[in-house]
C-alpha cells in the first residue's frame, strides 16, 4: 500500500486526498489510518468515501469508480417477494433497534452481510446513529428481529453499509421497504459501494464516481 496516503488520529477530519487518487487494484482504496470517529466518518461519506477493513488491519478507506447505485425506483421485486409483501407476514419499523441491527449483521455470515464489523465499526457506528446520520430498518416476526439494514445518508444518498436475513426474504423486505419510503425522505439513491450478483439481482447498476458524488450534495 505504498501509493495511498496514511491518515494519523491527530489528523483533521476531512484530511482525505481527492478521491481521483483511489487506486485501481485493490479497486477504490484510498487512503488507510486514521480513526473511525464520527467527524471523520460524516467527512468520508460526503467525500464519497467509506471504510472497509477487517479485524487485526489498519482502517482502510474506500471510494470505487464506478459506484455500485441502486435507484429506488429501479428495485427489482420478484414474483416470490410480491408475495411476501402483500400477505404482511413481517412488521417493519424503523429506528426501533439499530444496535440489534448492526449486532446482527456483525454475526451473520454469508452474500447478504456485505463486511464484517468489527466492535470498533459497531461503536462508530452507534454514535452516528445517536447524532442522527445514521439509520436502521428492522424486520420482525412477530416481537423477533429476522432482518434489517443499516446506513448512513448523505445529502441525496442513503449508503447502505450491511444488511442480514434470519427468515427469507427479510433483508429483502428491509430493503423495499427503505426503497419505497426513500422519495418521502428526501432520498434519490441508495448506494451500494460495491457489486454484488445478490445486488444486482435487486437492481442495482454501476455509476460513474463523478455522477454519484452529484448526489452527495
Amino acid at each position: 500500500m505504498k501509493n495511498i496516503t496514511w491518515l494519523q488520529p491527530g489528523d483533521p477530519p476531512a484530511a482525505f486526498p481527492p478521491v481521483e487518487r483511489a487506486l485501481d487494484e485493490p479497486g477504490g482504496l484510498l487512503a488507510a489510518g486514521g480513526d473511525l470517529s464520527p467527524e471523520r466518518l460524516i467527512a468520508a461519506y460526503q467525500r464519497g468515501i467509506f471504510p472497509w477493513y477487517s479485524a487485526g488491519e489498519p482502517v482502510l478507506w474506500w471510494s470505487p469508480d464506478p459506484r455500485e447505485v441502486l435507484f429506488p425506483e429501479e428495485m427489482h421485486l420478484s414474483r416470490s417477494l410480491q408475495r411476501v409483501l402483500r400477505r404482511g407476514k413481517f412488521t417493519v419499523t424503523e429506528n426501533r433497534d439499530f444496535g440489534g441491527v448492526i449486532a446482527a449483521c456483525a454475526a451473520a455470515r454469508g452474500p447478504v452481510t456485505g463486511t464484517w464489523l468489527t466492535a470498533e465499526m459497531r461503536a462508530a457506528y452507534q454514535q452516528l446513529h445517536a447524532r442522527g446520520v445514521a439509520a436502521s430498518v428492522e424486520v420482525w416476526a412477530g416481537s423477533r428481529l429476522v432482518g434489517g439494514l443499516y446506513g448512513v445518508r448523505s445529502g441525496r444518498a442513503f449508503s447502505g453499509e450491511s444488511m442480514f436475513s434470519l427468515e427469507d426474504n427479510a433483508s429483502k423486505v428491509a430493503l423495499a421497504w427503505l426503497a419505497r419510503h426513500c422519495a418521502g425522505r428526501g432520498i434519490e439513491l441508495i448506494d451500494c459501494q460495491m457489486p454484488s450478483a445478490h445486488l444486482r439481482s435487486l437492481g442495482s447498476r454501476p455509476l460513474p464516481r463523478a455522477e454519484f458524488l452529484r448526489y452527495l450534495i
